[in-house]
């Protein structure tokens, strides 16, 4: 059984009781606060293994709270919101959520991303041969994270970065959308294939000149081709 706490952040009584109704009987500890005040406060007592948190609260919005948890914590974040414009969750994924979800959801879906967001970070993460790879200007240092295109920091998300490592131990196979949310996100089953789509967007842009090594596959998926690494 999980031994997990988690912080479950919405105004709406209802829905927080919901999602312990079904997270509980798995064994996960669940705290509820009913907007981002006593969300922080919550947060800055308990070690938590994933906060689900909803956008438009009270006093302070879940944009603000998610921003203030990224301060000092990688803690993983799945977002709610009745919006699900492709601004907002950019925005979103830009801050750090690990992953978005439109209102009304499937409170068993949310169950089994939950699963998976925690799952995938508690793992050890990639392991390499190699602590850095280079292809032309761009750096990948897997011991700290670091990227850098022709000597220069890339600020990437933490999801940007496990996309873009992924890729780069796996330079020129193909990866379907469904392939990449198993081996990146940790979805065996549920996910939005639109999330792959939106990060590899969001991916391109921030490799400026090497956008160009994410190739998409019409009809099939994407891939990283780059040449040989040094």
């Amino acid at each position: 059984m999980a031994k997990e706490r988690i912080l479950v952040v919405d105004d709406e009584a209802g829905i927080r009781e919901m999602i312990k109704e079904y997270f509980a009987p798995e064994g996960y500890i669940i705290d509820q606060a009913a907007n981002g005040i006593e969300a922080l406060e919550l947060f800055a007592k308990s070690r938590y293994s994933l906060v689900i948190l909803d956008i438009m609260m009270p006093k302070m919005d879940g944009w603000t709270v998610c921003r203030e948890i990224r301060k000092s914590s990688q803690t993983p974040v799945i977002m709610l919101s009745a919006r699900g414009e492709e601004y907002d969750k950019l925005f979103g994924f830009e801050l750090g959520v690990d992953d978005y979800m439109v209102k009304p959801f499937s409170p068993r879906e949310l169950l089994a991303r939950s699963r998976a967001v925690i799952r995938r970070s508690q793992s050890p993460g990639q392991k390499s041969i190699k602590n850095t790879v280079e292809f032309d200007g761009l750096k990948i240092d897997f011991d700290s994270r670091n990227v850098t295109i022709n000597g220069k920091p890339v600020t990437l998300t933490p999801k940007e970065y496990e996309l873009l490592s992924f890729f780069a131990e796996n330079s020129s196979r193909v990866f379907s959308r469904q392939q990449l949310l198993s081996e990146v996100w940790g979805y065996d089953f549920f996910g939005d294939v639109r999330t792959v789509d939106t990060h590899i967007k969001m991916l391109r842009e921030s490799l400026g000149e090497y956008r160009k090594f994410i190739v998409t596959v019409w009809g099939t998926g994407y891939k990283f081709e780059a040449g040989d690494a040094k």
